[in-house]
């Protein structure tokens, strides 16, 4: 879209609005008015910023704004076949800017303020207002105090409209007599398809470009403000409730074939609600449902289960309760009006939750460190539990994704607690390429499958970590190669590698040090949480974070091996090193501090000392990478020789191409005789493999903040080709790229 300001009388015009044109070339677009939370003015006469704290202090009073500025459609295309006849119709999907009738905004406010006091005295919307919490703080900062608030006018109507009819259905099928166990299941699924249209139409359900969909709310597991949304219209066909009670219909039929017998009667998917079809079906074997914590399964005798598999909390990934709140307050006013019994409380229960939220902790020292330890305690006494109703030859599956080491560490520790012993471990991808909480991100698209036996000699003597270190090395070397032929790369490569370690350590347990720690960071990191935690520092205990520190060691001696593809007798200076790994690892400019520190240290690297503020910065909890132009502007280049580190002569190189000429480029790497220099080739060659392929070459625009490491990467690979073509054999990822280009 192409945003038409109309200028009105000047600055200070109230009656001043924006408009919008459609354009159908990428260049046409409008460039963006919001960036790291500012804004620019859309005016032409003003285009002032307008910083973020302002944004959220108007939001808080109630004086943020929204205007339509696309419609998206479908037509009906008629086709015909070869014989002419009319064939099968074709919908394709359409754009065309707003128009008057479109928005309807004045009507829509009107009727929600006449509906709105008689809604609230029925109880028929939220008025819950948004706790904080570690999520929910975002929301609150943009002015959404309330639950309903997370709504647009026109979504919030609709919402309690449904939840209005919803009711009135339930009282005319009590009024009928038609009231049953039954009929009452049926109208909770309904429930479940009005809440399925909420996840779908809120301020925080975007519009994906790249599949043309709505997303839904919690696409990124969290409450990030998004400053454009998308609304599903709720009334047309195909679209809005008919979509939501089709969806949960199927999946309902989903699980209803799982329980059923193979070939039975009724045995394929539900395609809709037929419940006196369901009632003729062949009955199923017996699945007993039941809702406790997973600390207190009273019901379920010692020794007595096969098998247990499990998909446990990730840490502090998601906060599911305080994102199930949004669901919740709603489900109560539809489900809660047939089961009152099971919506009783005002929220959902957050303090017996087991996940690493510093919310509960906020205001105490450490609070980050406290959550850590209260979800791995929470996770021991699940274990615990699980340990106790498994059969001696029993089995127990879970699966686990976190790039923090800090997460598995709790949950191995947990493991080991209870008498388990990791048996086998396996990745398997389970992310879409398109979902946004991990787009543009260095987030993991696989998650690990551990397979868990109960140890049988737990609690027997120690043995000494030095003697088993090898033996966690080696379970890590025997599998990297594996996982790398089947296409795991990135942080993926390194999560899977936790697995194997994680075995070797686990069925090695109990495990102690035959002498005291040296690592000075983590023997102050220990010290402090001893004194937080008021337990006595012991110099000589093993954790399974030592074995995954192997587990990132062995991964870094291997790609670093693989990256750099003609062997010249001559390793990477440790600061390239640990930028070519960080691009490897994460492929994205931004990433975890922590996870940057851990890397730096198999690396040899202090990331205080040595990268931020001279080759990063950091930004909250998160390491930003610069580019040779930022580093410039930054004034912490280095030295053009390399003498410090070869990223130093990389970048002063890229500098010059992108900012002067390529030939200034040449010139200084002849002035400082780089081309006779092994070293610097072999950085060369391994950062050319690991910087993201910019617009020269790939033809794509990268995202805002990797561009520069792509203008980087383009203005390296044209010096190559120019000066170094014969000594620097072409980069692996850029002949994908041709071979792709080729293909289409």
């Amino acid at each position: 879209m192409c945003l038409v300001p109309l200028l009105g009388n000047g600055p200070g015009d109230r009656s001043r609005r924006v408009g919008f044109e459609l354009v159908t070339k990428a260049k046409q677009q409008s460039p963006g008015t919001v960036s790291g939370g500012d804004a620019t003015c859309p005016f032409d006469d003003c285009s002032r910023l307008i910083p973020g704290d302002h944004i959220k202090a108007e939001a808080q009073v109630g004086r943020m704004g929204e205007q339509l500025y696309a419609v998206a459609f479908k037509r009906r295309v008629e086709t015909k076949t070869k014989l002419g006849k009319r064939g099968k119709d074709k919908w394709e999907r359409g754009y065309r800017a707003p128009r008057p009738e479109d928005e309807g905004s004045g009507a829509i406010e009107a009727a929600l303020a006449e509906k709105l006091p008689e809604w609230e005295a029925l109880d028929m919307v939220p008025t819950e207002s948004v706790p904080p919490g570690h999520k929910t703080d975002e929301p609150i900062r943009y002015g959404i105090s309330r639950w309903r608030d997370m709504f647009s006018s026109r979504q919030l109507l609709g919402h309690a409209t449904a939840v209005k009819v919803f009711r009135q259905l339930v009282e005319d099928e009590k009024a009928a007599g038609r009231w049953s166990e039954l009929t009452a299941a049926g109208f909770a699924y309904l429930a479940m398809s009005l809440d399925k249209m909420l996840n779908y139409n809120s301020r925080m359900s975007v519009w994906m470009s790249t599949r043309e969909v709505i997303a839904n709310t919690f696409n990124r597991h969290d409450f990030a403000f998004a400053w454009s949304h998308a609304e599903m219209p709720p009334l047309v066909v195909g679209d809005g409730f008919q979509w939501a009670i089709e969806q949960t219909a199927k999946c309902i039929g989903e699980l209803v074939e799982l329980v059923r017998p193979a070939g039975g009667v009724g045995a394929g998917p539900q395609t809709g609600f037929d419940f006196d079809q369901a009632s003729e079906a062949q009955p199923p074997p017996a699945v007993t449902l039941t809702c406790k914590p997973g600390d207190s399964l009273d019901h379920i005798a010692d020794a007595s289960t096969d098998v247990v598999v499990m998909d446990p909390p990730y840490y502090d990934n998601v906060m599911y309760a305080e994102l199930s709140d949004f669901f919740y307050v709603w489900l109560k006013r539809t489900a809660g009006y047939v089961y009152p019994e099971l919506f009783r409380r005002q929220l959902t229960d957050k303090e017996n939750e087991a996940v690493a939220n510093p919310a509960k902790f906020k205001g105490e020292k450490g609070g980050k460190a406290l959550a850590g330890r209260d979800y791995q305690q929470r996770m021991a006494a699940i274990f615990a539990e699980m340990r106790r109703v498994l059969k001696p030859d029993g089995i127990m599956t879970l699966m686990f994704t976190h790039k923090a080491t800090g997460a598995w560490d709790a949950l191995t520790t947990g493991l080991i607690e209870a008498g388990f012993a990791i048996t086998a471990s396996w990745p398997i991808n389970t992310e879409a390429e398109g979902s946004l909480h991990i787009k543009d991100k260095s987030a993991a698209n696989s998650t690990v499958f551990l397979v868990c036996r109960p140890r049988t000699d737990h609690g027997s003597e120690a043995r000494y970590w030095e003697d088993v270190e090898p033996t966690v090395r080696q379970a890590v070397r025997q599998r990297i190669a594996q996982f790398q032929q089947g296409g795991i790369r990135g942080v993926d490569l390194y999560l899977s590698c936790f697995g194997p370690a994680l075995e070797a350590f686990s069925q090695a347990w109990p495990l102690k040090r035959g002498a005291p720690r040296q690592d000075v960071e983590q023997t102050r990191r220990r010290k402090r949480q001893s004194e937080m935690f008021e337990e006595e520092y012991d110099p000589y205990a093993v954790t399974p974070e030592d074995a995954l520190e192997v587990a990132r060691r062995e991964v870094k001696e291997w790609r670093l091996h693989q990256l750099t593809h003609v062997q010249r007798n001559v390793e990477l200076d440790n600061l390239t090193s640990w930028f070519v790994l960080a691009w490897d690892a994460f492929e994205a400019p931004v990433f975890p501090y922590d996870e940057a520190n851990r890397l730096a240290k198999v690396c040899g690297v202090d990331l205080e000392r040595d990268v931020v503020g001279k080759l990063a910065e950091k930004k909250t909890s998160d390491l930003v990478l610069w580019d040779s132009v930022t580093r410039a502007a930054k004034g912490s280049l280095g030295l053009p020789d390399g003498r410090d580190s070869m990223m130093d002569a990389l970048h002063h190189l890229a500098r010059a191409a992108r900012s002067a000429s390529l030939g200034s480029a040449n010139e200084l790497l002849a002035k400082h005789s780089l081309a006779n220099e092994p070293g610097f080739l072999v950085a060369l060659e391994a950062v050319l493999e690991v910087l993201p392929v910019g617009k020269e070459w790939s033809g794509l625009d990268l995202p805002d903040a990797a561009a520069g490491a792509g203008a980087d990467f383009d203005a390296l690979e044209k010096l190559r080709r120019l000066a170094l073509s014969e000594k620097v054999a072409e980069p692996e990822q850029l002949k994908i790229w041709q071979d792709e280009a080729t293909a289409t």
